[in-house]
């Protein structure tokens, strides 16, 4: 039992579960759930104890059994005890203090990512302001590579996200062809295919890998669909670079999925037997969303920002080139408005990095949400500055398919401008070859007779 006392009130918080639920910034998902706090001062007197919290507590009492959940004993059994050896006498406020110190630099946050768990990160997460957030998920790089090279200072990639309601090739390659002239792609080409049918499957992943050899494109695909699918796809020899799959911070709410850490291992084996990468071998993209595992029934009474940071620590273990948060894309049942969908955003970046991950954002709402593309320029802003991996770019932020608002291959144009960010570098060595972007790094545009505009019937 912790308890702290806030103008003459009494706050009670009998587990490690309920003080991270009541100390996270109010959001509809813990609300739903019965979790938030239920005034103002009590999230605050829970932040009090939260910070007084030793960081040792969370290895100690793990929030769900792991007699109940492969999760938990992935974590706990993974956790390397060396590595968090130089902050395991600090209590979460300390260790707050610190990742904002000058001690805290790239070196060190790298050492220390094996040795921190997903509930140590969210923890101290939920006492950080929005600034605290981006200063500490800033000095953090984690870099991965397969044909481009992820993660790198001073640079932001993009998934190049082509869908189209009917999955027909020729909207696809238009939007393709889009998004390659305005610079997108170098995280990779993914489809989300309206049919999950593997011969359907199979078409676009064939599709793809003739375009991206017919232009020599430094560039990763992936089509999004059930890992099993993928995994079946490799064995018939289909041309995968990626292996893609939601998952969340639950055993239960992944067996809701569909999966389970045994079926992603094999997946990873199977694509790692392709040797398909060029410049690296990481062959998994993960995406992930707040309020996943409450939309399953499968929280376990846990605060929905708590597993999100569980299911990064689920993508560690695979070493992926690519995860993301679907931030806003669950809906306002769970993140309420623009406000909410910002400060996930950057919870979601900075825990993604502080575990190790190459963490990237969908800066999106849906349409039913409190939000619009003006929350969605101060969330796209404020991760490039926390130094997001990649973002999303989809023609005119607005996804047809899928039927959401995300960010566009403009979006992803202004952001590097701004801030003096460019794309991956063999990405960035292609657009100046195909002289679509100048030397300064500004697209060019296409006009008649380039080659791009050309496309063969046969990719067609």
């Amino acid at each position: 039992m912790r308890t702290c006392t806030i103008g003459g009130v009494s706050y009670r918080f009998p587990d490690l579960a309920g003080l991270l639920a009541k100390a996270t910034p109010h959001r509809s998902g813990d609300a739903l759930a019965g979790l938030a706090a239920e005034t103002e001062a009590e999230r605050v007197a829970a932040r009090f104890v939260l910070a007084d919290t030793p960081l040792s507590d969370f290895l100690e009492h793990p929030l769900i059994p792991p007699e109940i959940d492969e999760i938990t004993r992935l974590i706990l059994e993974t956790h390397d005890r060396a590595a968090f050896a130089p902050v395991s006498g600090m209590s979460v406020g300390q260790f707050r203090d610190w990742l904002l110190s000058e001690a805290a630099d790239a070196a060190s946050l790298a050492a220390l990512a094996p040795g921190l768990t997903p509930e140590m990160a969210a923890a101290v997460s939920k006492i950080m302001r929005n600034q605290d957030l981006i200063l500490a998920a800033a000095k953090i790089r984690n870099v991965t590579a397969f044909r481009t090279t992820i993660g790198l200072p001073g640079r932001i990639a993009t998934r190049l996200q082509p869908n189209h309601p009917t999955d027909d090739p020729t909207g696809i390659l238009a939007s393709a062809i889009d998004g390659l002239a305005l610079g997108s792609g170098d995280a990779c080409i993914g489809i989300n295919p309206a049919t999950d049918s593997p011969a359907n499957v199979l078409r676009l992943l064939h599709m793809l890998d003739e375009l991206r050899q017919r232009y020599a494109i430094p560039a990763q695909s992936c089509v999004l669909t059930h890992v099993t699918t993928t995994l079946e796809l490799v064995r018939q020899g289909a041309p995968v670079d990626l292996v893609f799959q939601s998952i969340g911070g639950t055993e239960a709410v992944n067996s809701s999925f569909g999966v389970n850490l045994a079926l992603l291992a094999e997946a990873r084996d199977a694509a790692l037997s392709l040797h398909r990468g060029t410049v690296g071998q990481n062959v998994m993209y993960f995406e992930t969303g707040q309020g996943s595992a409450l939309s399953a029934g499968a929280h376990h009474g846990v605060d929905q920002q708590t597993l999100e940071a569980r299911a990064y620590g689920v993508a560690r273990a695979f070493s992926p080139l690519l995860v993301n948060t679907v931030v806003g894309f669950i809906g306002p049942e769970y993140l309420y408005d623009g406000r909410q969908i910002i400060r996930a955003g950057l919870e979601d970046v900075f825990c993604g990095k502080l575990l190790g991950l190459p963490m990237g954002a969908d800066v999106c709402y849906t349409n039913h949400a409190e939000a619009d593309q003006d929350d969605m320029d101060v969330l796209l802003t404020l991760l490039g500055v926390a130094g997001c991996a990649f973002v999303i770019g989809v023609p005119g932020a607005d996804d047809i398919m899928l039927n959401y608002q995300s960010t566009s291959f403009h979006d992803a144009l202004y952001l590097r401008r701004v801030l003096g960010l460019s794309p991956a570098p063999e990405f960035a060595v292609w657009l100046a070859a195909m002289g679509l972007f100048d030397d300064q790094g500004r697209p060019r545009g296409v006009g008649p007779g380039h080659p791009l505009l050309e496309l063969p019937h046969d990719l067609r």
